[in-house]
């Protein structure tokens, strides 16, 4: 009686990763220049938008200190991260129209009409819970290790936590889960600001598309959040005078990185389909 033979299991055949583009780390570098000719072609409305940000972190800041919850101002520091991409919306509308050959004008930055609509006003949302999620952590992680008492003011802060060691251990675990919270909205936002600008999709579907670039194209967006942290920094040490330029700088730099990568993506994925 002969007997039927499976046929052998062959294996898929492996598929290329759509979404890999293997940019060298150097292209963050590229992305900054480009951004810094967009800066500086017709630059007053870009230096306009960074003093408005200069001018409202300045008030910030003073709020914090005048009604005495300055032990926000760290936490904050790193929450700008999360609502970074999502305040820089116009600079994306300026280099957009940039590459249309248009002029743009401050109230064009200001009122800037995304093509996702309401779906934007979602995931500033999004964003901003995210951001006062960070906030009620950081108080909890400052009552963990300080105790259920009044805050120490600005001025002994500094030397509590250098000099003691719960100050040692908050510093380290706040910057763990500060590190943690800034990662997860810069991955879900610096693409998807950017291109709920000009496709109409979902909050949702534009932060898992975001993700989704900034993991297989790892390196080069390591390289670039390095960039952004750096720049920031210096921003901070000059007072947040920096931001004038720094932040529109940023703004610019960050639309070419999705340009680079999202525009790359979406003709590769055209191209392997053909």
């Amino acid at each position: 009686m002969d007997t039927e033979v499976l046929p052998k299991v062959v294996p898929p055949l492996p598929r290329p990763n759509l979404k890999a583009l293997e940019l060298p780390r150097r292209t963050a570098l590229d992305w900054l220049a480009a951004g810094w000719r967009d800066l500086w072609t017709n630059p007053a409305p870009s230096l306009l938008y960074g003093f408005v940000v200069f001018a409202v972190s300045i008030f910030v800041v003073w709020g914090m200190f005048r009604f005495e919850v300055d032990y926000f101002f760290f936490p904050a520091l790193s929450g700008f991260m999360v609502l970074g991409p999502l305040i820089a919306a116009g600079l994306y509308e300026k280099s957009r129209r940039l590459e249309q050959g248009e002029r743009v004008s401050f109230r064009q930055m200001i009122f800037v009409r995304p093509a996702s609509t309401y779906q934007s006003a979602f995931l500033g949302l999004i964003l901003l819970l995210l951001f006062l999620l960070w906030q009620r952590a950081a108080v909890l992680l400052c009552a963990l290790h300080i105790g259920v008492r009044p805050f120490p003011g600005f001025d002994d802060l500094v030397p509590m936590i250098f000099t003691t060691w719960f100050g040692w251990s908050l510093l380290i675990t706040g910057t763990i889960v500060g590190g943690i919270f800034a990662a997860f909205g810069y991955a879900i936002s610096v693409f998807s600001v950017p291109m709920m600008l000009e496709e109409r999709t979902d909050a949702l579907t534009a932060m898992g598309i975001s993700m989704s670039l900034v993991w297989n194209n790892l390196a080069v967006m390591l390289v670039w959040g390095a960039v952004v942290v750096a720049l920031f920094a210096l921003a901070v040490l000059t007072g947040f005078l920096g931001l004038i330029v720094i932040f529109p700088l940023l703004g610019h730099a960050t639309w070419h990185a999705y340009r680079a990568i999202r525009t790359s993506r979406n003709e590769r994925v055209f191209y392997l389909e053909e």
